[in-house]
Formats: structure tokens, C-alpha cells, sequence
């Protein structure tokens, strides 16, 4: 097989992974003159064989694989064209796509071919040859495998930028009843040996830069190694299974808080040829991982809590984004005084966003805020306007009950 029908295979195999996307890691960039490649916040796109816009070549070294997991097209039962690239085809490939300003990194993950040990080597072995052979100094996402030892983890947090390993399943017993040779407590734990690493390297670095900083310090004093300054990140599959929204979020919730994650990705099942019958035989609606995202975002950096955000029957509202459903059955909270109600407060309002409410508090040091002054912050607060109270402005019921009727429901697309 050649490499672009290898590349077909496995870029299309890799697209079920939704957590490729990545920022916050260490800016580098070629000028000594030896090296390729940069890094810059933000990357977030994948190359596919589509043609979509493209900033990481995301493959899989492989999609042959020795589990089963039911929910997996690639999983060892399924029946799939296979292919296995060699560790030098990706090098090259990563290579040939940056020179020609394609992508600015690479996403690698793998089908678990023989052990895990000796898939995440091969993973591992692509990494290092692009950067201590080829000196890329572009992005590395590397998927770490399921199992693998604690020194292969700690290897790859060496040259990739950020490492990642799937939990999939909201909940223990239902990863065991659809992907039984995967253990959902070996999973955390290899999260928490990350996120460990993680906290030393950052105590290192801040140790370093206070020794550089003393006077009479070399400006060249060694930097300790960096372990995937881009931190971790995982992905949740949704509908495969019977869990509610509040199961996950919880999930997610206690992952943010425990093991400091960059992200949790959502991912709507989206059946898959030849399925088990203990899967469901629908589509997740994509709408319900809008909504996941949403209510994600209002819990990392709006002061929501997993429980609150949820309604009592355990999920979501598809009518409404979270912010509104929960202000929507919150009415005694409502209106908020715009010149005196707290941040924390008025990061619940529906339509303020972060920067907003802070231009507000800034702004109402110096004055009183009208209605103009909310209207001047864009078109999203107009929704805010039922819900706050200014100089000039005194919401009406009905403004309230207009946004409380659904708009039309957004109707089911194809995954891919």
C-alpha cells in the first residue's frame, strides 16, 4: 500500500478523536537557522482527506488494533480496510505537509498493535525522531496508550507539547460492559501520573526562572526539560451508553478539579457499521454535544457547578443554551441591579460574557450605567436586557417570556 492510500486510511480512521485541538503550549520558533517548525496558542484544525481547513496532520500510526471495543470502528472485530504507517512515512509526511505551509504540527494516535508498551514506542519513536533528528519545533499532540508503562508516559511528555489519553465512557461500568479490556481506573491513574509530572516540571521551571532572576545569576543557566507544556486533555463519548448530561458533567468536573485537565472533549456516538446490539442503534443529536460544550465552558469559567447547571430529569435543555435554561428556572434571582450586583452575579446574566461583565464593573466605578451602556456591549446583550435592571432600564415580564419560547429545533446532521 502507498503512502497516500495509507494516508487516506488513517487520516479518515483518526477523525472519531475530537480531542486534537490544543493552545497554551511553550512558543518556539526555527530562526537559529538549523531547525523547522513553530509553535503559536490557538492551533485547533486537522488535516483531512476532504480538503477542510488544516493546521495538525491528525492520523493514526495504525488502525489495526487488539481490543474490541464495541463502540470503535477500528476495533479488532470490525471489518475495515487496515493500514500501518512506518515510523519514517510519518516523519516525512509531518515534514513534506509543514514545508508546505499545510500544517503547523502533528496529532498521532494508534490502534494498540502487539502491547501497549510497544505501541506507545512506536508513538514515542516518531516524536523523538522529529525532534532530536529533524529539530521540528512545531506542535506535537501525542496520544498516550491505554496500559502503557509509567517511563514510556514520561518519554513522550518529553517531546510532545501535550498528551492526551481517552477515559471515553462516562461511567466504570460502562466502559467495562463495551470496551472490557479497558480499565477506566488505570486510566486516572495514568492522568494522575501525568498531571503530577506536569506540577514538578512547572515547580521546576518556576525554581529555575527565581535562580536566573538573583543577582549576578548566568541569563544562560540550564532550563530543566519541559514535560508537555500544553498540558492534558481527554474525550468523553455521549449516547453511547444510558448516562445522563449530569453524569458526565460530573465526571468532567471532578477531572478539572483533580487532575487539572486542559480540556474535556465531547463526542456524539454516531453508529458504526456492523454494531452490537448493546449499543444504541441512533445518533447521539450532535445539539447535545453543543450543549455539553456549553455548559462545559460555564463550569471553567462562569462559577457553574456540574449539578446545577443539569435540570431535575438529569439532562440538558435542547430548547435553550444552559445559561438561559438555568436563568429561565432561577426567576427569584432576577432582576440584577447592573450597577451594584457582584461579578460572580452577573456572570450568570444570559448574554454577558467574561469581558463584558468586566468592562461593566470597570465602567461603574466612575458612573452610573444605562441601557445604552449594555446595547454597546454587541448584539448578544441584548438577551441580557430582561434580566438586569439600570438607571434608564426596568425589564418587563414579557421580556422574560420572549426568550423563554423555543426558537426552532435544530434538526440532526450527519457526524461526518
Amino acid at each position: 500500500m502507498d503512502v497516500q492510500t495509507k494516508l487516506a486510511v488513517l487520516a479518515d480512521a483518526a477523525k472519531y478523536d475530537a480531542s486534537c485541538a490544543s493552545s497554551g503550549t511553550e512558543k518556539r520558533d526555527s530562526r537559529d537557522g538549523r531547525s523547522l517548525g513553530s509553535t503559536s496558542n490557538g492551533i485547533c484544525h486537522a488535516f483531512t482527506p476532504d480538503g477542510r481547513c488544516v493546521s495538525l496532520l491528525k492520523v493514526l500510526l495504525t488502525n489495526w488494533c487488539v481490543y474490541d471495543c464495541l463502540y470503535c470502528i477500528n476495533r479488532k472485530s470490525s471489518d475495515v480496510k487496515r493500514a500501518r504507517f512506518a515510523i519514517d512515512e510519518v516523519v516525512q509526511l509531518t515534514l513534506s505537509f509543514y514545508r508546505r505551509n499545510v500544517i503547523e504540527g502533528l496529532f498521532l494516535s494508534s490502534g494498540i498493535i502487539r502491547t501497549p508498551d510497544y505501541t506507545m514506542e512506536q508513538v514515542i519513536e516518531v516524536a523523538r525522531r522529529l525532534r532530536e533528528e529533524e529539530h521540528f519545533k512545531g506542535y506535537i499532540h501525542l496520544k498516550t496508550i491505554p496500559d502503557a508503562s509509567p517511563e514510556l508516559v514520561e518519554r513522550a511528555g518529553r517531546y510532545a507539547d501535550r498528551l492526551s489519553i481517552n477515559i471515553e465512557l462516562p461511567s466504570a461500568a460502562s466502559l467495562k460492559a463495551l470496551a472490557p479490556e479497558k480499565d477506566a481506573g488505570g486510566i486516572e491513574r495514568t492522568m494522575s501520573r501525568i498531571h503530577l509530572r506536569l506540577q514538578a516540571a512547572k515547580d521546576a521551571k518556576r525554581a529555575a526562572e527565581a535562580i536566573r532572576a538573583l543577582p549576578g545569576a548566568a541569563a544562560s543557566a540550564a532550563r530543566p526539560p519541559s514535560f508537555a507544556p500544553a498540558g492534558q486533555s481527554t474525550q468523553l463519548i455521549v449516547g453511547a451508553d444510558a448516562s445522563d448530561d449530569r453524569t458526565v458533567l460530573q465526571l468532567s468536573s471532578r477531572l478539572y478539579t483533580a487532575q487539572r485537565l486542559r480540556r474535556v472533549y465531547y463526542s456524539a456516538y454516531s453508529p458504526i457499521p456492523h454494531a452490537s446490539s448493546q449499543l444504541p442503534p441512533q445518533a447521539a443529536p450532535l445539539l447535545r454535544e453543543h450543549r455539553l460544550y456549553q455548559a462545559d465552558w460555564l463550569m471553567r469559567f462562569y462559577g457553574f457547578g456540574a449539578d446545577e447547571i443539569v435540570t431535575e430529569a438529569g439532562f440538558l435543555s435542547l430548547r435553550h443554551d444552559p445559561k438561559l435554561a438555568w436563568a429561565l428556572a432561577h426567576p427569584e434571582g432576577f432582576p440584577l441591579d447592573v450597577d451594584r450586583a457582584p461579578r460572580e452575579a452577573l456572570l450568570r446574566v444570559p448574554g454577558l460574557g467574561v469581558g463584558s461583565v468586566d468592562k461593566l464593573v470597570a465602567a461603574r466605578q466612575h458612573r452610573r450605567l444605562r441601557r445604552a451602556d449594555l446595547l454597546a456591549l454587541g448584539p448578544s446583550a441584548r438577551k441580557a436586557l430582561p434580566f438586569l435592571v439600570a438607571i434608564d432600564h426596568r425589564p418587563q415580564p414579557a421580556d422574560v417570556q420572549a426568550l423563554a419560547r423555543p426558537g426552532p429545533q435544530a434538526q440532526q446532521a450527519a457526524l461526518f
